[in-house]
């Protein structure tokens, strides 16, 4: 009884998961994803990680792409720079919940490629998303998609688009833009952020028919820069999204 007890404790310590995970540009998806034995991928480490821990990055290098269904947060600081390239695929998918919180931190996402990534972050439903001292460049579509039903409130900060939203699928039919909100009951909170070389600041996103998804709230504050896009923050009148200025 003694040696079955034991047996059972020993593949329940296993298969626990630790609140705190590790990735490098040299690691090994089938390590544990501790610091000593980091993992290589997000993807990888994020299965070994317990809901409300983090991911933290030890060293340069491209993580891959991942979808995150729980409450994690994702830190590129301790490895001074944490990539994610995604060509012709979303770059991180965020279906955490409806009481699900994720924090993206100090990462970079490129969309580069012959065939550019649509989106980088497209949030489907989670509680609360905070994107702090994120670069995000190179998209098709969008750099952050609040989708329709999402029930989101995402707090970006200190955060650069750049060349995002230039290659829509169909111009007549999808609307692209560094942020697209399609929730009617989401709001993007922007502060100390820039968007450059853009097809445009801000949209909605449709999806079917021209301009026509029934969007929530952008409130833009302290300090956001908006610079040499296709069309600027001011939205077009057919798309219901509101942008509200607070200095």
């Amino acid at each position: 009884m003694a040696f079955v007890t034991a047996l059972s404790l020993g593949a329940t310590a296993a298969n626990a998961q630790a609140t705190r995970t590790w990735v490098s540009g040299v690691g090994d998806d089938a390590n544990p994803c501790s610091r000593t034995a980091p993992c290589m991928t997000f993807a990888s480490a994020i299965s070994k990680t317990a809901t409300g821990g983090e991911i933290d990055v030890l060293d340069p290098g491209g993580f891959g792409t991942v979808t995150i269904t729980k409450s994690i947060l994702l830190d590129g600081s301790t490895g001074a720079v944490g990539s994610i390239l995604f060509s012709a695929q979303t770059g991180i998918i965020i279906n955490a919940g409806p009481t699900g919180v994720v924090i993206l931190r100090n990462l970079t996402l490129n969309g580069a490629g012959t065939t550019k990534g649509p989106t980088a972050i497209n949030v489907i439903k989670a509680a609360k998303v905070f994107i702090e001292n994120v670069k995000i460049q190179n998209t098709a579509v969008s750099g952050i998609t609040v989708q329709s039903g999402a029930g989101a409130q995402v707090f970006v900060q200190n955060t650069s688009f750049m060349n995002t939203g230039t290659d829509p699928l169909d111009p007549t039919t999808y609307d692209s833009a560094a942020i697209l909100v399609k929730d009617a009951n989401s709001v993007v909170y922007l502060s100390n952020s820039s968007i450059f070389g853009s097809n445009k600041a801000f949209g909605t996103g449709g999806d079917g028919a021209p301009q026509t998804a029934s969007g929530g709230k952008i409130i833009s504050y302290n300090n956001n820069r908006y610079v040499g896009n296709g069309t600027t923050a001011v939205p077009d009148t057919s798309e219901p999204t509101q942008i509200i200025y607070e200095r």
